[in-house]
C-alpha cells in the first residue's frame, strides 16, 4: 500500500523537534507538504496556507500543528476537502467545536484524530493494566515546569483558548484519564492568573471518582532547575509512580520500567492503524476536565508574568 501522503500546518519548534523525526521513521506515512506563514522545510513543497496547500499538492491527510484557536477552522476545511486529520493537543478551543469535526468526519468517511501524545509515553499502557484491577485511594499530579524554557516568547499561550498552565498541565490529564480504572470529576480548584495574561500560570485542582477517592493535580509555570511531571496513585497494593512525564514506571520504589522512547512515533504510528481501519478516535476527557477548571475554578490575580525575567515584555 502507497504511503499517507501528508501535509503538515504550522512549522514551529513542536513541529520540528517532534512531528518531522517522527513521521521520517514511521513507516506507512510521508510529508510531502508544509504550509507556514513564517517558516519552510528543506525537501518538501511549501505553502502559505492551508488553502494554497490543498489546491497545489496530492494529499491523502493533514496534520495541523498551530494554536489551538484557529483549528477548528484549518480541521473542517481539510476534512471538507476529503483529508484525513490529525490534531495536536489540545485538539480545539473548546469542547464543543469538536463535536462539528467529529460528524463531518464521520460524513466524510474520513479519520479524524484527536492526538494525546503523554498517552504514549512508555510506562502509560503498563500503569493502566496494572492499575485495572485495584481500587484508588488517591492520586497526586505533580506537573511543574518553566514557561519560558518552553514556550518562549510564545504569546499565544496566554491569550483565551491558549490553555495558560494548562498547555502543559493537560498532558497530564491526558494520562490521568487514561491510566485510572473510574472516570473522575473535579470537586475544586484554584486558578491563578498573571494581572496582564488572559490565561492562568498555575492551578490547584481537587478531583474525586465514584469510590470517592482523592485526586489532586497541582500545576505551576513558574518552576525553574530541574523540572517536575510526576503521576503518584496510592492503591491498597502500594504506590504507582510514573515519572518523566510518564517515561518511567516505579512500584512502591521499585522501578518497574524506564525507557526513552519518541510519544510522537507512537501518534504517528497510530494515525496511520486508524487510517487504514478508517476509524476515528477524539476522546474530549482532558479537554472537558480544563474546560470545569475554567467553570468551577477560583480565580486568584498574582504579580504579572513577562517573557523576560527583568520585566520586559
Amino acid at each position: 500500500m502507497a504511503p499517507i501522503r501528508l501535509g503538515l500546518v504550522g512549522v514551529g519548534k513542536i513541529a520540528r523537534d517532534q512531528h518531522f523525526p517522527s513521521i521520517a521513521k514511521t513507516d506507512g506515512i510521508e510529508l510531502v507538504a508544509a504550509a507556514s506563514r513564517s517558516a519552510s522545510v528543506d525537501g518538501i513543497e511549501n505553502f502559505t496556507t492551508l488553502t494554497e496547500m490543498l489546491a497545489g499538492v496530492e494529499l491523502d491527510a493533514v496534520a495541523l500543528c498551530t494554536p489551538p484557536q484557529v483549528r477548528h477552522a484549518l480541521a473542517h476545511a481539510a476534512l471538507a476537502a476529503g483529508k484525513h486529520v490529525l490534531l495536536e493537543k489540545p485538539p480545539g478551543a473548546t469542547v464543543s467545536e469538536l463535536a462539528d469535526l467529529v460528524s463531518l468526519a464521520a460524513q466524510k468517511r474520513l479519520t479524524l484524530f484527536a492526538t494525546w501524545h503523554s498517552r504514549f509515553a512508555a510506562g502509560v499502557e503498563p500503569a493502566r493494566r496494572w492499575l485495572a484491577d485495584r481500587t484508588v485511594r488517591a492520586v497526586r499530579v505533580e506537573w511543574k515546569e518553566d514557561v519560558r524554557h518552553w514556550h518562549p516568547g510564545q504569546a499565544w499561550i496566554w491569550e483565551p483558548g491558549g490553555l495558560g498552565v494548562f498547555d502543559p498541565g493537560i498532558n497530564a490529564l491526558s494520562i490521568v484519564t487514561r491510566i485510572l480504572p473510574l472516570p473522575f470529576f473535579l470537586t475544586e480548584g484554584s486558578l491563578e492568573f498573571p494581572e496582564n495574561q488572559q490565561a492562568p500560570i498555575a492551578a490547584d485542582l481537587a478531583f474525586t471518582d465514584a469510590n470517592g477517592a482523592r485526586i489532586e493535580a497541582v500545576f505551576d509555570w513558574r518552576q525553574t532547575g530541574p523540572q517536575t511531571w510526576d503521576i503518584h496513585v496510592d492503591t491498597e497494593d502500594g504506590r504507582l509512580t510514573l515519572s518523566k512525564g510518564g517515561s518511567e514506571m516505579v512500584v512502591d520504589g521499585k522501578p518497574v520500567m524506564s525507557e526513552a522512547d519518541s510519544e510522537y512515533a507512537g501518534i504517528y504510528r497510530r494515525f496511520v492503524e486508524l487510517v487504514g481501519e478508517g476509524r476515528s478516535d477524539v476522546d474530549v476527557a482532558p479537554l472537558q476536565h480544563v474546560a470545569d477548571a475554567f467553570l468551577l475554578g477560583a480565580r486568584r490575580i498574582v504579580e504579572a508574568f513577562h517573557d523576560e525575567p527583568n520585566g520586559a515584555a
